[in-house]
């Protein structure tokens, strides 16, 4: 990170990095998304919007989701565009159902090896224990495994992209 960074954003004296053993890039990166998200949390903001280059990043608090669909009492819904990558606001009869989550931030993978089949798959079923993907930190593969059984009904985690802890991965109904 450079000094010309907002001191909110700047790491936390004596805060451990992250991600210590990701390439730099990766971790300014991951560093930054969650000083961003640790910011928004703090804040009376609903949304943050950052773009640098071509890049661009939008943070919402599940509030503003809500609010985005009906205009909000506050206005929001002018105010929150529509992201391509944001998946729509899940029903709330989907938002209960039990999912097994991750439990670092990594990039993902469905299969053991490119090419090979997915560990697991929309119909199938899985058990407790049962190794659902793989997260990559810090030049690791982490095997992540289940810890619900049941049928699963969606893959949430596209293979290759980034995840946060505690983000849903993988969408279960319960045998």
């Amino acid at each position: 990170m450079t000094d010309d960074v907002a001191p909110d954003l700047a790491p936390e004296a004596g805060a451990a990095p992250a991600t210590p053993d990701l390439a730099g890039a990766d971790r300014s990166l991951l560093g930054l998304v969650d000083r961003l998200a640790a910011l928004l949390e703090r804040s009376e903001l609903t949304e943050l919007e950052v773009e640098a280059g071509g890049t661009g990043l939008v943070l919402r608090k599940p509030s503003a989701l809500r609010s985005a669909g009906s205009g909000g009492e506050h206005g929001f819904g002018a105010l929150a565009t529509p992201v391509p990558e944001a998946a729509p606001a899940a029903p709330a009869a989907e938002v209960a159902r039990p999912s097994v989550k991750a439990p670092l931030t990594g990039i993902f993978y469905a299969s053991p090896a490119p090419g090979s089949a997915n560990y697991v798959h929309v119909g199938g079923e899985v058990a407790v224990g049962q190794v659902i993907g793989l997260i990559e930190a810090m030049k690791l593969f982490n095997e992540i495994k289940s810890d619900l059984a049941g049928r699963v009904v969606r893959v949430v985690a596209e293979s290759g992209q980034l995840v946060k802890a505690r983000q849903p991965l993988v969408e279960v109904d319960p045998l």
